[in-house]
This record gives C-alpha cells, structure tokens and sequence, in this order.
C-alpha cells in the first residue's frame, strides 16, 4: 500500500508540475530580452537509460528536474523554468525555458550529459522569384505505378503550406497509408479538413520561436500559430518534392505550362518550424521527432546554420535518429558561396545538395545610349519603358551605398524618371528594385559584382528591371561613369528553351572543403536550384515583399532550398521502385550515377568565374534519376558504421551518444581514420602522411553475373593503386571490398594545394563513378 501511496503522491506531483509548466510557458514571457529572468530556450542531453522507475515517462523525470531547479532558485528575479518539448524519437532529452543560471545548475546533474543553448538556422533562398518548369531530364515517370509509389511521404520541414494550392490536389491517389501514424492541426487559420490524400499531415512547432519572441507572436501580428504557410518557401519546396500536375501553371504569364513535383504520387506531410526571423533548433529538432513518430520515409529541410560538431548540431542528432529508421535525409547545402569551406549540413548520414542551373532562361535587354546591347535576364511582367531612352544614373551617394540602391540611399533628384544601376549584393535584388521605384527611378539595371560572376537569376520586379552579369556591369558602370549624358532602355523577351552551357553550378551554392570532417567529400550532389517554378503561398506577392501586393499561385525561387527537394523527390522515387533500399543506398544511387558534363559535352562550369567547377562545388556532379533507378552496385552504410564513424572523431562517449542515443556504445570499435567510412566518394588529406589507404565495399543491386574493371584518373602529382582491378558478383546482393592506396609523390608542392580525380567501376551496363578530393593541409 505504501508503495501505491507514493505513485499516487509522485503522479499528483507530476500533474500540478506539467501545469505549472504549460502555464509558465504562456504567461512569463521569459524570451530572449524578454521577461525579468532573462530566460531562453536550451536543449538539454539527458542520459536516458537512468531515468528512475518511480517516474512513469521520461517526460515526468524531465519535469522533476526543471522543479529542483524552481525550488532551489535562490534569486526572486528568476523566471520559473519551462518545458517546452520532451523528445523521444530524435533526441535523448528535452528543450526547456531557462535563465543561464538555471542553465549553469542543471549541467551539475549526474543524469545531465550536456545543456546546450538553442540555435537559429535560417531558410537557404536567396528570397527572388524566378521562374522555370522542371527540365526534361528530372521529370522521371514514376517508375512504379502500382500501390508502392502512393505510399511515400516525404516530410517537409519549413514554413508551413498552403493547402489550397492545385498541386496539392489528390485526384486519382488511393487511400492513406494505414501505417501512417500523423494527421492536421487546427489553428485560427488551418482547417485539418484542407488535407486530403495527397497532403496528408500539416503540423507547427513554435515554442522555441516564443521564447525568442519573449512569448508571442506580437512583433509580427500576420503571423499565426498554425501550419498555414504565411511565407511561401514551404509551399514551394513540398511542392517542388512531390506536388501533383497542375496544369496552366505559370508566374504572372512566364513560363506557362505544367508544374509538377519530382514524386507525383508521393503523399506530402508539412511540419512547420521556421517562422518570420528564422528556425529554431528546439522547433526543428520537435518537427523530425514528430516527423519521425509519423511514418514518413523521406525528409526534407531547406535550411542550415553555420557547421560544428555533430554532437551540437541540432539537424545532424535528428537526421541520425531518422536515418537509423530507415528514413532517407536531404538538406540544402548553403548559399555561402562561392566562398570555399561554406558548407552547412555535412553529416555523412545527410544527403547535402548543392544548385545548379537548368537549360531555360527569361531574356530581358539592356541598351545603351552608345548603342551597345547587352542581354540579361527578368521576369518583369507589368508596362514596359517605351523605346525612348532615359537617363542612366550609377549613384554610389555621399554615403557610399547608392551604388547598392539600399533603403534611403538614393537621391530623388537625381533618380527620378531615370534608369539606375544598382551593383548586386547586401540587400535582396527585389528590394533594390523597390528602392528605386519609391526614388522615382522608371527601370533598374541590376548589376552582378564579382562575388556572383556571371550568374543570371530572374526576378518578378516592381519596375522594369534587367540583370546583368559581371563582364557587362564592368562596361555599363563605366559607361556610366564616363559618359555625360548616359542613356539606357530596358527590353524583354519573353522565355528561351535550350540555353547553353547548362546545367552550370550557380555561384551562390556554397562549397568545399568540409570543415567539419575534411575526410568527408561535401557537397554529395547537385541539382536544379535557379529559376525553379512551383507553387506558391496566397499569403503573399512573388517577391516577398509587403509593398507588392500582387498574388500568384506559383512562382520561381533560387537557393539550395529549391535543390534540396528535388532531391527528396528523386529519393521518393527510388523508395517506391526499390521499397527495400536503405537510406544510404539510395544516396549512393544517386552519387555514383551522377553526371560532370554539360550539355555541350563539356566539364560543368562555375558560374562564379566561368572555370571549370571541382567536386568541392558539384559533390559527385548533377543527379540523374534515371541512371540512379538501375546504378548496378552501391555503397551501404550501417548505423554501426556511423558509431564508428563518431568514434574516430575523438569525442568523448557522452557525445558519441548525443548523436548516436544508444546508452550501450563503448567506441569499441571506431574507424583508424574518419575516411574509412565506406562513402561513396573519397576526401584524401595527406597533411603530414604521404601515403594513405582506404578500403570501401561494393553491393551489387544489379544483375547476377555482373564483372566490374576499375578505372582511375587524377593529378600527376598522387600515385594511385587499386587492389583489385576487377570485381565479381556472382549473385544479386553479393559483396566485394576493394583498397584504394593514396601516394604523395615526392617534390609535391605541399601548401596550400588541392586536387581531384576520380575512381570508376564500370561495365557494359553501368558506371559506378566516385570523386576523389586531394588536399595537403587542412583548411582552418
């Protein structure tokens, strides 16, 4: 009886903490700056397997804890704390509502294996519409219509949906899944009856977004605690991975025709936790736990931070969570570049997608008053300027930022009823356009600088508006500048099919060498990132801006945000052909089919510089899904592997368990080298060694029979030996192991220096390409 009295007791206790709690959460307003505790969101580590057997779930024990720290409080200032998510599929612990105080006493707790600060990632758009159809090459007929292809989800973690749109439509789609555990949520403006059978789950998670908020959505009163999209980027990425064919489809009349996803029959779930300043690691971390309680087989997140060890990066502990579930991750690879070692979201574990262009283009033209035409690009769509010319105004200011057509820099009487050139960079390309509208300007020549190189993205602006890459800025500035009268027109025409050379890696995708584990090759791949049409949120006009009150149901976008899920798309259709393909051989597939010429036959090319892209920009080169579908062998990757992966990074076991959340792991086994991991790709740094041996194995997915030669190709400066030289696979699902050895010659320049290379097994039915990354000392 006593022991039942004290259940009773401790489940009462339990009852009136997570009341206190709920309550705290609403009412104290602890948020960055906001209420007198000065409390914020932090992700605690708890060591799972010690939680006592009087709690009778690890949320009670985690509520026991914030109480002790609520009783022991020594200052009457300290807001109480707050539990904000207990998490159990993708984390071993919980988020709570602190004050570094309180912080600083719960990592004093024996069962407390880390309390780490909450991080804020942001979405990887370059925030501009542009506008394109999917090219020819990734619209992949599913390549099983029968039951298996409706019964994808691909989970999208981003801005929420707008359940309205045509591409959500689930005409012809069988029932739900009956696996799938989700469902909708109601909110004042998110009816759970807007899902259907193709939009299948809508969720949102703010609370780490409250606390920054300090409680509320107050500083942005258009924005709801909903799933409904407000933004538009969520929309357009569940979309771009598995939107049905909606027909008619265009932006404001460009690229008119049929949009479509790259999964059609795929079923979309959308979990929003990014809001109007960002994504909160507590919030995203809640959207893959759930993510993962759903059933979905493929996630998706166009969004990122800065790179760090894995054990702190809230993504990179999800993704594994998901991974070891069988769950296929692609996240977008930044827009940081072309800066080198600017990379976010390079767990091996994640599929990391770069951006490239496609082949269709939105000429617009710019003519000077010297009669040079230049050739641009825009998606302007509203009254043109007429054929007569206008004054060209490049006005750098008397603060220096004219140049950059900045909010307030502009001088009205000088711009107005005159065509400015802004140069590129610091302020989003729309918004210059609307600075020189509300100056008076009639068009705009929007000109790249060397950062963006000749990189051409379309935007839908508010003037008539041409950009221009950095070879012909240079001559219009100094025209500009020279000239005592410049004078300019600005013309449009209309949509070009064809373009060459495509696709080009676009010069804002961020790139090599990874940082964070340099033996790693990151990016893995790219994909379609620039001028990508799909559907669109009502909530808002196509440039994203509150001056532009212009609505579309569709609208092109740039960034590795649109990259990523075509990716997740492609790997909906891998899992539907192939059901029983893990993760890690479907990111295989679609690495070692990758291609590295474009379409005239040529290597691809960087659109920052027009030289020749490295695979510290392309990964393993750019997707092709119907190679990918039959790729003959495969590199798999076990959970087990990736322990020993973590193990090999010298972390301590406590952080090894942070990613890994198995209580039971002893780094009893770790690899020699972090590059032993059996990667599709090869990242050799030699740093003091001159030689260097990896050994990878090879799946075969393809027929029985199948016989394998290898070839190698790279700098003369490394030796490169290959043992052996010829594999054999008997039967389907047969296993062979090679060893690669890396030799530095002797008398090679060792500073500073990088190459690349490749490994191939091939045959008469299938190439199996891996990029091999070369590098003498390690970037810092």
């Amino acid at each position: 009886m006593a022991t039942v009295a004290r259940s009773l007791l401790l489940s009462l206790l339990v009852s009136l903490l997570s009341l206190q709690c709920l309550l705290t959460l609403s009412s104290s307003g602890g948020g960055g700056g906001g209420g007198g505790g000065g409390g914020r969101t932090y992700i605690v580590h708890m060591s799972r397997h010690e939680k006592p057997s009087l709690f009778p779930t690890h949320q009670d024990w985690y509520l026991s804890h914030l109480r002790s720290l609520s009783s022991s409080s020594s200052s009457s200032a300290s807001s109480p704390p707050a539990l904000l998510y207990s998490y159990s599929a993708a984390y071993a612990g919980f988020a709570a509502a602190l004050d570094p105080t309180q912080a600083a006493s719960l990592r004093l707790s024996a069962s407390v294996l880390g309390v780490y600060e909450d991080t804020r990632y942001s979405l990887h758009t370059t925030r501009s519409p542009e506008f394109l159809g999917l090219p020819a090459e990734l619209s992949a007929r599913d390549p099983n219509p029968g039951p298996n292809s409706g019964d994808v989800i691909v989970g999208v973690l981003d801005t929420g949906v707008w359940p309205e749109s045509r591409s959500f439509d689930d005409s012809g789609m069988p029932e739900v899944p009956a696996r799938w555990r989700g469902g909708c949520e109601s909110g004042p403006d998110f009816d759970p009856s807007l899902c259907n059978k193709k939009l299948i789950g809508a969720r949102s998670f703010s609370r780490g977004y409250h606390m920054a908020l300090g409680g509320g959505f107050s500083k942005n009163p258009k924005e709801t605690d909903s799933p409904r999209d407000q933004d538009g980027h969520g929309t357009h990425t569940a979309t771009t991975a598995a939107g049905s064919r909606a027909a008619n489809a265009s932006l404001l009349g460009y690229a008119s025709g049929t949009a479509r996803g790259m999964a059609t029959r795929a079923r979309v779930a959308s979990y929003k936790v990014c809001w109007s300043n960002g994504c909160f690691g507590s919030d995203v971390l809640a959207g893959i736990d759930r993510a993962i309680l759903d059933g979905v087989d493929v996630l998706s997140l166009s969004l990122g931070g800065g790179s760090g060890p894995y054990y702190r990066d809230t993504i990179a502990i999800g993704s594994f969570a998901a991974v070891e579930r069988g769950i296929f991750v692609s996240c977008s690879a930044g827009n940081g570049g072309p800066a080198r070692a600017s990379l976010a979201n390079v767990a091996p574990w994640i599929m990391t997608v770069g951006a490239s262009t496609l082949d269709r283009d939105f000429p617009a033209y710019a003519v000077l008053g010297n009669k040079n035409r230049f050739t641009g690009v825009s998606l302007y769509s509203g009254p043109g300027m007429g054929n007569e010319p206008a004054g060209l105004v490049y006005d750098k200011g008397s603060n220096g930022s004219g140049n950059l057509c900045l909010p307030g820099s502009l001088q009205p009487d000088l711009v107005r009823g005159k065509v400015v050139l802004c140069d590129r960079g610091a302020n989003a390309r729309v918004e210059k356009g609307a600075v020189v509208r509300a100056a008076g300007g009639v068009g705009m020549i929007l000109a790249n600088t060397a950062a963006s190189g000749e990189e051409l993205v379309a935007d839908s602006h508010l003037l008539p508006a041409v950009t221009v890459g950095r070879k012909v800025g240079d001559l219009i500035r100094e025209y500009a500048s020279s000239d005592p009268n410049p004078t300019a027109t600005i013309g449009f025409g209309g949509t070009v099919l064809g373009v060459q050379p495509s696709p080009v890696v676009a010069a804002f995708s961020s790139r090599g060498p990874n940082l964070v584990t340099p033996q790693i090759l990151k990016p893995d791949v790219i994909g379609p990132g620039v001028n990508i049409l799909a559907a669109w949120s009502g909530a808002i006009g196509p440039t994203g801006l509150e001056k532009d009150t212009r609505k579309t149901q569709f609208n092109i976008m740039s960034g590795t945000s649109m990259s990523c899920p075509h990716i997740s798309g492609l790997a909906a259709l891998l899992k539907a052909a192939h059901p029983n393909w893990s993760p890690s051989t479907i990111k295989s597939a679609l690495m070692t089919t990758a291609y590295t010429h474009d379409n005239t036959n040529s290597s691809l090319r960087d659109a920052a510089g027009g030289t020749y892209s490295t695979p510290w920009a392309h990964g393993s080169g750019h997707v092709d899904p119907q190679k990918a579908l039959s790729p003959g062998l495969v590199y798999d990757i076990s959970t087990d592997d990736y322990v020993a992966f973590l193990c090999s990074l010298d972390y301590t076991i406590d952080q090894v368990r942070a990613v890994a959340k198995r209580p039971n792991v002893t780094c009893s086994r770790k690899f020699a080298d972090p590059g032993q991991l059996n990667y599709p790709s090869f990242s050799v740094l030699f740093g003091s060694k001159r030689v260097m041996r990896y050994t990878r194995q090879l799946t075969n997915v393809g027929a029985a029979g199948s016989v394998y030669a290898v070839t190698v190709m790279g700098p003369s400066a490394v030796a490169v030996r290959v043992k052996p030289t010829k594999l054999v696979f008997a039967n389907v699902g047969d296993k062979r192991s090679y060893t690669v050895t890396f030799v530095s010659q002797k008398g090679t320049n060792q500073t500073a220096r990088s190459d690349f290379g490749s490994i191939v097994w091939s045959n008469a039915q299938n190439e199996v390409r891996s990029p091999v990354a070369y590098a003498w000392t390690q970037i810092e």
